[in-house]
């Protein structure tokens, strides 16, 4: 599987899964598990690149990603502490999980510029979905005003990196 189409089919797997259905309404639980797993998967995925990029900038984009995805996951499981909730594991959760691991074994078994072109290509159609899940369902459906700030508040750091990911990817054609 190449991973655009695995990209692709993580897009696919996040918008239109059970879970995620037009009619199914998340609970905030259900979004909270899908917002840190969509994190989580984003991390090992940065902690990868860090280990097996070769291009300076691929490299200080991986360490931006670890940093600041930490930093949110951090800040989710302080407010889901404070607001006495357990994240529910959850049907799009578990299809993003398997996803990111078959994603990672197929980067993995890459190195130097195709290692780097793939990651950042990765990480553009990753942002994208992320953030369009985030914009247009997440965040519409969590009924806590709390949660519902801190995903705001991501999908803006999200796009930064959406945006971030495409300065890499322009500059290493």
């Amino acid at each position: 599987m190449s991973i655009r189409f695995g990209a692709a089919l993580a897009a696919m797997t996040l918008l239109s899964g059970g879970a995620l259905a037009e009619n199914a309404k998340l609970t905030d639980p259900q979004i909270a598990h899908i917002a840190y797993t969509a994190g989580t998967i984003d991390i090992a995925a940065a902690k990868q690149a860090q280990t097996k990029a070769s291009n300076k900038d691929v490299k200080a984009f991986a360490d931006d990603m670890v940093r600041d995805h930490e930093a949110v996951n951090k800040q989710a499981l302080d407010l889901v502490k404070k607001l006495n909730v357990t994240p529910e594991d959850n049907d799009t959760s578990k299809a993003l999980s398997k996803q990111a691991a078959d994603q990672l074994a197929e980067l993995g078994k890459l190195s130097g510029a195709a290692f780097d072109k793939a990651y950042v290509a990765n990480e553009v159609a990753y942002h994208k979905t992320v953030n369009s899940a985030l914009e247009k369902q997440l965040i519409p459906s969590a009924s806590n005003g709390e949660l519902k700030d801190l995903l705001k508040t991501g999908l803006k750091i999200f796009q930064g990196h959406e945006q971030h990911a495409e300065h890499v990817a322009a500059e290493l054609k």
